[in-house]
């Protein structure tokens, strides 16, 4: 038991000290804080820890602008607008669904309600009371109720079931009202996992999905889930999935990038294998990611997804130029894996930049020599 408290108490000091890295040809030693070889992320460009957008993966200036209105109106209609001028099998509309659901949801769990206080989310209430046959708020409802389950109560618990099965209901309410909508299955893939749907059943609910948007990257993330150790499957299935997935992948599409996220799902808590991040498993896995970034469309919504984990592995395996590289396209809006793990994600991700910029200048990187 000592021992992983001093584990635990070395990893908090790197935090504390990573901003501190100086930079040392071929290697990273720390230094008092205000050296003037310190690494600064300022001197990229990079956005202040204080001022990183936790909310989304990257921008998307419309879905902000509208969350804006609907949160200082406490009036849907807006959102409501939103959703229904948004391609319905894209990526962009799960995304903005899941925002809207969150964003309803946050504000409950800050504001429950009471005697003498609206509870916060009411909008979201209010959309379903007045255009019950809005396909896109049907949507965000069950989106929202698979978030309540999550954030309120533990995955075996009463409490946990019976809004998972509210979530069930509502996900086929909202594949009603709109049959060639892929999200409300996406939706029911989290419904999956919490209520542990037989194998049989759950791959019945994929291929619904497959049917209807069968490059869709958020849904392949969604399931990916279930076929997880942590979950219903093992290490071997999820990698099977991911391969599967990027296999039959059309040109241009991330879902190459999806054993990086197997591989990610199942690291060891612990690494005590020294040169983990430049084993076989992981560097194929970080190729086959880093050539689905450069096919995807610039303005693909998964893209920063991809990004983000990017950085997560490249860091790790010293590639400092290659997660520079990554960092210039994501930095400022950081709502993804791996950073939405922590307590703090603004943190975790200030430290990953930090190691970054201090580990290419360290090997001969500048400002001047980084391409924008």
């Amino acid at each position: 038991m000592e021992i992983i408290w001093v584990l635990m108490a070395i990893v908090l000091l790197g935090f504390v000290l990573l901003p501190f890295l100086r930079r040392r040809r071929g290697g990273i030693e720390l230094v008092a804080p205000g050296h003037p070889d310190a690494a600064d992320p300022a001197n990229y460009g990079f956005v202040l820890q204080e001022e990183l957008d936790i909310r989304l993966p990257g921008p998307d200036q419309d879905l902000l602008d509208v969350l804006d209105v609907v949160q200082h109106t406490q009036h849907y209609r807006a959102a409501a607008q939103l959703l229904a001028g948004t391609e319905a099998e894209g990526e962009r509309r799960w995304q903005r669904v899941q925002a809207f659901a969150g964003a309803a949801s946050l504000e409950l769990s800050r504001r429950p309600g009471g005697v003498s206080e609206t509870p916060g989310g009411q909008w979201l209430r209010v959309w379903r009371t007045e255009a019950p046959k809005d396909a896109g708020g049907a949507a965000v409802h069950a989106e929202f109720l698979v978030q309540q389950a999550w954030r309120t109560s533990a995955p075996g618990t009463d409490e946990f079931r019976i809004i998972m099965e509210e979530a069930k209901a509502a996900c086929g309410e909202a594949a009603l009202l709109a049959p060639g909508d892929p999200i409300p299955y996406i939706i029911e893939l989290s419904v999956a996992r919490g209520l542990a749907y037989p194998r049989a059943e759950f791959e019945q609910l994929w291929l619904k999905i497959l049917d209807r948007a069968p490059a869709h990257m958020g849904a392949h993330l969604a399931a990916l889930h279930y076929w997880c150790e942590k979950w219903h499957g093992s290490r071997e299935l999820a990698t099977s999935f991911a391969e599967a997935a990027a296999a039959r992948a059309p040109r241009g599409s991330l879902l190459a990038a999806m054993p990086l996220f197997a591989v990610f799902e199942h690291l060891p808590e612990v690494n005590l294998v020294s040169g983990f991040y430049q084993s076989e498993v992981v560097t194929k896995a970080v190729h086959g990611a880093l050539f689905a970034v450069h096919a995807a469309r610039p303005d693909d919504p998964m893209l920063a997804h991809v990004r983000h984990l990017l950085v997560f592995f490249l860091v790790r395996s010293e590639r400092w130029a290659e997660a520079m590289n990554q960092l210039i396209h994501v930095d400022g809006h950081i709502g993804a894996l791996p950073w939405t793990l922590s307590p703090d994600p603004a943190a975790e991700f200030a430290v990953y930049r930090a190691l970054a910029v201090a580990g290419y200048e360290a090997n001969g990187g500048s400002p001047a020599t980084l391409p924008h």
